[in-house]
């Protein structure tokens, strides 16, 4: 039976597992919600998770919510199938983790900022103080990344850490949408546009991208 995931479209977080489940060429069900509609406090989602947030998945008639969980969850349970989330030794697998840490406790400060400021702030009201600040914190941690970085990709090979950093990235290049003065890229070290390149150019990235983004710029 395939996994089926619960998702929402645009959704970081969600992004980031059905990365995963490609990287492990496992078969998947996508069941796009849609939150305009409040499908995620419907009963039949909520019976799955009650905290009513995407992503979710089932496998068979197993549950799982939270993206962390859901990754290593899919490694654990599906070791030989499709490439390693979590390749390498014990260290580096620690690295890995640290790094996906890093990406949901640090890095996600400045792009929540960001896309408050962009996504749900009128354009009059907007605070040009925090958006300077949010990118100057963006700069910041983007350099902490790319001295920590091992090889071509976060931490060696390609890994969930990889998975769990592009999908904001990406989102800071989707804030142009909205500001069109804005140059993601431009903050972006020379590195981790070489990054960001070869995560473009993976066979299944395109697949992957939100549907009402594919008009716009990636």
């Amino acid at each position: 039976m395939a996994i089926t995931l619960y998702y929402g479209s645009g959704s970081p977080y969600a992004w980031r597992v059905q990365l995963a489940l490609e990287h492990k060429a496992l078969p998947y069900e996508l069941k796009v919600l849609s939150f305009a509609d409040k499908d995620t406090h419907k009963p039949e989602f909520l019976a799955l998770n009650p905290r009513h947030h995407v992503p979710t998945i089932t496998d068979g008639d197993f549950a799982l919510y939270e993206s962390n969980a859901i990754v290593e969850y899919l490694d654990d349970a599906y070791p030989a199938q499709g490439r390693p989330l979590f390749p390498g030794d014990a260290k580096t697998r620690a690295i890995t983790r640290r790094l996906v840490l890093e990406v949901d406790n640090y890095f996600s400060k400045p792009t929540d900022a960001m896309i408050e400021e962009t996504f749900f702030t009128k354009p009059e009201t907007r605070d040009a103080a925090k958006l300077d600040a949010a990118k100057r914190e963006l700069q910041d941690e983007y350099a902490r990344f790319v001295n920590s970085m091992r090889g071509d990709f976060l931490a060696g090979d390609l890994s969930a850490a990889d998975f769990a950093f592009y999908p904001l990235v990406a989102f800071m290049k989707r804030c142009e949408v909205k500001l069109p003065d804005f140059d993601s890229n431009a903050l972006l070290p020379p590195p981790l546009r070489a990054w960001k390149a070869r995560m473009e150019a993976l066979p299944y990235l395109e697949k992957t991208i939100p549907p009402h983004w594919r008009q716009q710029p990636k």
